[in-house]
C-alpha cells in the first residue's frame, strides 16, 4: 500500500512542478510559492505513509491540488486522474496487504 501511495505522490509532485512552470507566465509570485509548497509537501508526505497521519495528510493534499486548478485550469483533469489513482492505491493496497497477511498466517503447503 505504501509503495503504490508513494508512487502516486511522487508523480503528483512532478506534475505540480510542471503546473508551476505553466503558472510562471501569468500568475504572481505567491501563486508560484503555493504551488512549490504543495509540491514539496507531496514529496514529504510520501515519507509519512508509515503512519495513519501520513495517509490523512496526503489525502488532504489531493484537495489542494484540485484547488490549485483555479490557477492552472488544465490541472483539474490531471488532478482528478491522480485523485482516482490515489483512491485506487488505497483500495488495491489494502487488498494486497490482506492477501499478504493471509499468506503469512497460512503459508501454502509444498507438494512433493
Amino acid at each position: 500500500m505504501r509503495i503504490l501511495g508513494a508512487a502516486v505522490l511522487a508523480m503528483e509532485a512532478l506534475v505540480m512542478g510542471f503546473a508551476i512552470l505553466i503558472a510562471m507566465k501569468t500568475e504572481s509570485a505567491s501563486a508560484l510559492i503555493i504551488g512549490a509548497v504543495i509540491s514539496i509537501a507531496l514529496l514529504y508526505s510520501a515519507s509519512l505513509l508509515k503512519r495513519k497521519f501520513g495517509w490523512i495528510f496526503a489525502s488532504l493534499l489531493q484537495v489542494f491540488i484540485l484547488a490549485y486548478a483555479i490557477i492552472v485550469p488544465a490541472l483539474i483533469w490531471i488532478g482528478l486522474v491522480f485523485l482516482t489513482l490515489w483512491v485506487l492505491a488505497i483500495v488495491v493496497g489494502r487488498k494486497g496487504e490482506a492477501i499478504r497477511r493471509e499468506l503469512m498466517e497460512n503459508p501454502p503447503k509444498k507438494s512433493e
